[in-house]
C-alpha cells in the first residue's frame, strides 16, 4: 500500500506535531519505503527519538535518526519472518506480513467509528472481499476510455482534479532561463536501437522459467570476469591471486560482493566469492576495517588488495570499483544533429482510488501543446499493485484495458507528430513478469502510426539523433538503496549519487545479486540484453523515491518520479538534447537542459 503523508499528519497530530515543509513530508515518506514502516510505527520511532533529544521535526533531524536508530535497527533484524516463509517476498506480501503483527494492536480499532480521513483497512475475507471504493469500480472498464474526448466517464478522482500545483517546476538542470519548451513534432528526429550486435537486441517474447543453476553460474560467473578484465587494465593490474590462498604479504583479488546470510548487508557480513579462473569460485569472509571509505552492495564486481594470512578472512587495504563504458560515439550528419525535445513519464498512470486514465489524458494534452519531438512512456500502463487489478474487479481481461489504453494514447497524440516509446514494466497486469522483459506485442499499430510508435523492450538505450538515451522503468534506486552500504563520502555527496555511479561502473541496467524479492531474473536474458552497450549521454531511471537530476560522470541521470503517487498527481519530465559535432578533446553532455514537472 502507498505511504500516505495525510496519515502521517494525523499520528503526528496526536502528539500535538505539526509540519508545513514539502522537505519534511518527502522525508517521512522516503523513511518508510527505504526501512518497510508504518505511518504509526514512524511517527512512534521520531517521538521516541525527538523526545529523549528534544530536536524539532527538520530534514536533518530525521537524517539523523536514520543513522543512529533506523539503520541501526535494520543491522539487528532477525530474519525469523524469512526463514518461515517458502514462497517469494514482494511488497504485497510485506505489507500482508505488517498488517497480521499489527492486527493485535488495532484489535478495539474495529469496535470504534474511524475517525474523520481515517484510512483503516477494513477487515474481510479473501472469499467475499470488502472495497471502500464500489461505487467507481462497478462501472465497465468499457466506459473507461472515450475515443472522442479521451474523457473517462467513471468517477474521477476528487483528490487528483482538485490539485492546485498543476505544471508547477520541482527541479531544473542547466540552461533553462528563457528556454523554449517546444519541439519540432519530430518531423527531424531518427529514433534507433543501440546495441553492441544486431541479435542482441530483445525484440521479442522469450521462454523464461527454465534457468539450470549451471545456466545461472555460467552468466554470473562471465559478468565477473569480463568487468574484472577492464578493472585490470584500467588499473594496471598485474597479477590476481585466489581469494582463499594463504598470503603475509599484499595480494590482489577479483569477485563479487555478497552476504553470508539471508539478512541486509551490514560491515560485518561482507563476503567475496571470487571469479572462476584465479579462486574457482570459492568465498572468504571480507574485514573492511582498514578502509575509510567504501560503497559496496551485493552483486558489485570490484578488486581488492590486502592481506589472508589464514586463507579464511581477507583484510583489505584498498578497493577498486568498476569503470564505465565509453560514451556514443556515432557516425551521423551534423545537418541529422537538430536539437530535440523529450518527455518521459513513469506509471501508474491512474490513481490508486479509480481506473480512470485522468493523469495520462492530462499527458496527452501536454504532448498535443509542446509538441515534442520524443515521448517515453515508462509503465506500469495497468498496475497490478493497484487494488482494483488486485481484486479482480474488471469486467473485460487486462489486455483488453491496455490495448484501449494504448489506442487513446496513439490516437490522442496523433496530430503532435512526436515519436512515441512504450517501455513495459514487470507491474504491468497483462505482460511477461520477467526481466528483462520484451517489447509489447499485442497491439496492432495504424499504418500511419507506424513510422512514430516504438515498442521496446526494458532495459533499452536508444540513439535518438546521436544522443544515448538509456532506460529502465524497474524501481532499481530503490532496490539498491536497501541493501547498499557505506562509510566515507566514498566519492560521492549523496545515497543517489553513490547508487548512480555503481550502475554506470557496473555497466549494467541491474547489477543487484540477488535480486529484489519482486523482481524474477532471466541471467541468461539479463547477459545478453541487461548490459550497457555504451554509457548513455541520458539515463531515465524512474522511481518511487524522491524525483532528480543529477550529472553523474558526464551522464545526466533523470528520475521523473511516478505521474501519480496514490490519490494525488506526480510528477513527469521534459529535457532537450542536441549532440555536439565538434572535434574537441573535451566532451560537453548533449543534454542542454532539463526540468521535472508537476502534472
Amino acid at each position: 500500500m502507498p505511504v500516505s503523508v495525510e496519515k502521517i499528519q494525523e499520528e503526528l497530530g496526536v502528539f500535538g506535531v505539526s509540519f508545513e515543509d514539502e522537505d519534511v513530508s518527502e522525508k517521512l515518506v522516503e523513511l518508510c519505503s527505504l526501512h518497510r514502516l508504518t505511518e504509526e510505527k514512524l511517527v512512534c520511532e521520531w517521538m521516541a527519538y525527538s523526545t529523549t533529544r528534544n530536536v524539532q521535526l527538520t530534514v536533518s533531524n530525521l537524517c539523523s535518526m536514520e543513522n543512529e536508530v533506523l539503520n541501526k535497527k535494520n543491522l539487528r533484524r532477525p530474519n525469523v519472518k524469512k526463514e518461515k516463509h517458502c514462497g517469494s517476498w514482494d511488497i504485497n506480501s510485506i505489507q500482508e506480513l505488517i498488517e497480521v503483527e499489527t492486527e493485535e494492536e488495532n484489535l478495539l480499532d474495529s469496535y470504534s467509528t474511524p475517525a474523520k480521513g481515517s484510512q483503516k483497512r477494513i477487515l474481510s475475507t479473501p472469499e467475499n472481499p470488502q472495497s471502500k471504493r464500489v461505487p467507481s469500480m462497478t462501472r465497465s472498464p468499457h466506459l473507461l476510455f472515450s475515443p472522442a474526448t479521451f474523457s473517462p466517464s467513471a468517477t474521477p478522482s476528487q483528490k487528483y482534479s482538485s490539485r492546485s500545483n498543476r505544471g508547477e517546476i520541482v527541479t531544473s538542470f542547466g540552461e533553462t532561463q528563457g528556454t523554449s519548451w517546444s519541439g519540432g513534432s519530430g518531423k527531424y528526429t531518427k529514433v534507433e536501437l543501440i546495441t553492441l550486435q544486431e541479435e542482441e537486441s530483445l525484440t521479442k517474447s522469450y521462454k523464461y522459467m527454465f534457468q539450470k543453476l549451471t545456466d545461472i553460474r555460467d552468466a554470473v560467473g562471465s559478468r565477473i570476469e569480463e568487468l574484472g578484465e577492464a578493472l585490470k587494465n584500467h588499473f594496471h593490474i598485474e597479477e590476481l591471486t585466489s581469494v582463499s590462498f594463504p598470503a603475509q604479504e599484499t595480494v590482489t583479488v577479483l569477485g563479487q560482493i555478497g552476504c553470508d546470510s539471508n539478512g541486509k548487508l551490514n560491515s560485518k557480513s561482507v563476503i567475496l566469492e571470487g571469479d572462476r579462473e584465479h579462486s574457482s569460485g570459492m568465498q572468504v569472509p571480507v574485514d573492511l576495517s582498514e578502509l575509510k571509505e567504501y560503497s559496496l552492495f551485493p552483486g558489485q564486481v570490484v578488486v581488492m588488495e590486502g592481506t589472508n594470512s589464514t586463507g579464511r578472512k581477507f583484510v583489505t587495504s584498498k578497493l577498486y570499483e568498476g569503470v564505465p563504458l565509453p560514451f556514443y560515439q556515432p557516425n551521423i550528419d551534423p545537418e541529422d544533429c537538430s536539437q530535440q525535445m523529450i518527455i518521459t513519464a513513469c506509471g501508474p498512470f491512474t490513481t490508486s482510488d479509480t481506473i480512470t486514465y485522468d493523469a495520462l489524458k492530462d499527458l496527452v494534452d501536454v504532448i498535443n501543446r509542446d509538441r515534442p519531438d520524443v515521448c517515453i512512456l515508462l509503465g506500469p500502463f495497468l498496475d497490478s499493485k493497484h487494488e482494483q487489478v488486485e481484486n479482480l474487479q474488471l469486467t473485460i481481461t487486462f489486455e483488453e484495458v491496455f490495448k484501449s489504453c494504448l489506442k487513446m494514447i496513439i490516437e490522442g497524440t496523433r496530430s503532435s507528430g512526436s515519436h512515441l516509446v512504450f517501455v513495459p514494466s514487470v507491474r504491468d497486469a497483462h505482460h511477461d513478469p520477467v526481466y528483462p522483459q520484451p517489447p509489447f506485442s499485442c497491439y496492432e499499430t495504424a499504418k500511419e502510426d507506424k513510422q512514430r510508435v516504438h515498442f521496446v523492450a526494458d532495459p533499452c538505450t536508444l540513439s535518438v539523433n546521436g544522443v544515448a538515451v538509456g532506460f529502465t522503468s524497474t524501481d532499481l534506486l530503490f532496490h539498491m538503496g536497501a541493501e547498499e552500504i557505506s562509510s566515507g563520502s566514498a566519492g560521492a555527496p549523496d545515497r543517489f549519487s553513490r547508487i548512480l555511479k555503481h550502475i554506470l561502473t557496473q555497466r549494467s541496467y541491474y547489477p543487484l545479486y540477488p535480486p529484489h524479492e519482486e523482481i524474477n531474473i532471466d541471467y541468461e536474458a539479463h547477459y545478453n540484453y541487461a548490459i550497457m552497450p555504451v554509457t548513455p549521454d541520458v539515463f531515465i531511471i524512474p522511481s518511487e523515491l524522491r524525483f532528480f537530476i543529477k550529472d553523474i560522470s558526464g551522464s545526466i541521470c533523470i528520475n521523473p518520479g511516478r505521474l501519480t503517487k496514490g490519490t494525488v498527481g506526480g510528477t513527469y519530465a521534459r529535457f532537450l538534447v542536441k549532440k555536439e559535432t565538434t572535434g574537441t578533446a573535451e566532451r560537453k553532455s548533449p543534454c542542454i537542459s532539463a526540468q521535472v514537472v508537476k502534472i
